[in-house]
């Protein structure tokens, strides 16, 4: 039986979601699955909801191991998906946006880039790091799918530290944007045909089109713009939408994380821009202790009597297993090594494109150039990245410091100095969760 190792499930409502999908595919539920967290009272959690989808779908032959040693529940995997937050809510989460709000500099999500974004890098790659070693030893042949953030910089830090290991980053953001401008133009996605390029949260929709019953395809970003150029947005979407006119294309991620990946919207002494494109200060914050208030009753409800109701997801993770293990294909958005599959961008780059699945594993499709003004954009990005890879495999401090004055957002709010000042903040606050810089 295939065996899948869920590494973070303490994470039960995403590990809900993963195991649903997997569990209720056409295939069945022939599986080991291996859940480890470092948490005990959220693994049992999770173990017990595990148990209880498969009583849901009357499927008794499948294995459910937890386990608090990681080794031990990654060997002999045929899949190993990541999905842990290194570091917490607290303290990790609540550093990184509280130290920089002391300089000034405000973020939405601070997951990705930014100097928020650095730091979850920084401290995540470490673990990645250990996890590869692992693996080597005990599940070298696994697939890796890798689905935590900040996603380009985990990527690319896995590329370097264990380049024989097969990996894809997955994220949801282009097909719940995919589904998001269908819902804009009252459309059904099922209609819609788009193809999307990039790097991860910074990629864009290239083609976004409705195919017609008699297979007329009609290219649906005029009504887009016409949304944009009319104002006739939602509320929550002004920054993408602004985007839209700025640059010709829509961009994946949500209007809360693309507005801090550049200079132009959050600026000091500019409440009328926050104001006037509904951007959500500090909303992870809000977000996190929201979930936070909330786990202990739903921790009740998915450790109750009642049945659990198992819903498919529009995660990727269940269509590669499926396709992997059956040779029936599938067509995802991973996020791979760039090898020329968008020419203007580096190769050593990970991007976001899409990729054929079936059992010969991920096969990326190649793209060619994509808008150069859209390569520009990505490339702010990119910088960042590679340097703060590099910051983490060589302990470089200089490094991190330089990943942080290359920031578009950060850059634009602070001086060097500050920039460097709070560089060692975040260094000192994070204490422990970070290796010894030289």
């Amino acid at each position: 039986m295939p065996k899948i190792c869920l590494v973070g499930a303490g994470s039960t409502v995403f590990a809900q979601n993963i195991l649903g999908d997997v569990l209720s595919s056409q295939r069945g539920g022939d599986y080991v699955i291996s859940l480890f967290d470092i948490d005990p009272e959220r693994l049992k959690t999770s173990e017990i909801v595990a148990r209880r989808i498969c009583e849901s779908l009357k499927l008794s032959n499948v294995r459910i191991d937890a386990t608090l040693n990681r080794r031990e529940a990654l060997r002999g995997s045929d899949f190993v998906i990541l999905m842990m937050q290194v570091g917490g809510y607290k303290p990790a989460t609540v550093t990184d946006f509280d130290i920089p709000k002391k300089y000034g500099l405000r973020q939405t999500i601070a997951d990705t880039l930014g100097i928020g974004g650095i730091f979850r890098g920084l401290r995540t790659i470490p673990v990645l790091e250990a996890i590869c070693r692992d693996m080597q030893q005990v599940c070298p042949q696994a697939l890796l799918m890798q689905y935590v953030n900040p996603m380009a910089i985990n990527c690319w830090a896995i590329k370097d530290l264990a380049p024989e290991i097969r990996t894809v980053g997955l994220c949801h953001s282009v097909q719940h944007t995919a589904g998001h401008l269908a819902q804009c133009l009252g459309e059904d996605i099922a209609d819609v045909n788009y193809v999307s390029a990039g790097i991860n949260h910074v990629a864009f929709f290239l083609k976004y089109e409705k195919v017609h019953s008699d297979g007329r395809r009609e290219d649906l970003y005029p009504r887009l713009n016409a949304l944009a150029a009319d104002g006739r947005v939602p509320p929550d979407d002004r920054v993408r939408f602004d985007v839209l006119k700025r640059l010709g294309h829509f961009v994946t991620e949500s209007s809360e994380h693309f507005s801090e990946y550049t200079s132009w919207y959050i600026k000091e002494g500019r409440g009328d821009l926050i104001d006037q494109l509904n951007i959500p200060l500090d909303e992870y914050i809000r977000r996190c202790e929201v979930q936070i208030e909330e786990w202990h009753a739903l921790r009740k409800e998915l450790e109750g009597d009642k049945p659990i109701e198992v819903c498919r997801s529009n995660e990727y993770a269940a269509g590669i297993i499926h396709a992997a293990v059956t040779g029936n294909p599938a067509l995802i958005y991973g996020n791979v090594p760039n090898n020329g599959l968008i020419e203007n961008l580096p190769d050593e780059c990970i991007v976001e494109v899409p990729c054929h699945v079936d059992r010969n594993g991920i096969q990326p499709v190649r793209v060619g150039r994509i808008p150069s003004q859209l390569s520009a954009v990505m490339n702010l990005s990119v910088s960042v990245q590679q340097l703060t890879v590099e910051a983490a495999l060589t302990k470089n401090r200089e490094r991190i410091y330089q990943a942080a004055l290359l920031d578009p957002h950060t850059s634009a709010e602070l001086s060097p100095d500050q920039i460097w000042n709070l560089v060692d903040d975040l260094i000192d606050a994070h204490g422990n969760l970070l290796p010894r810089y030289q």
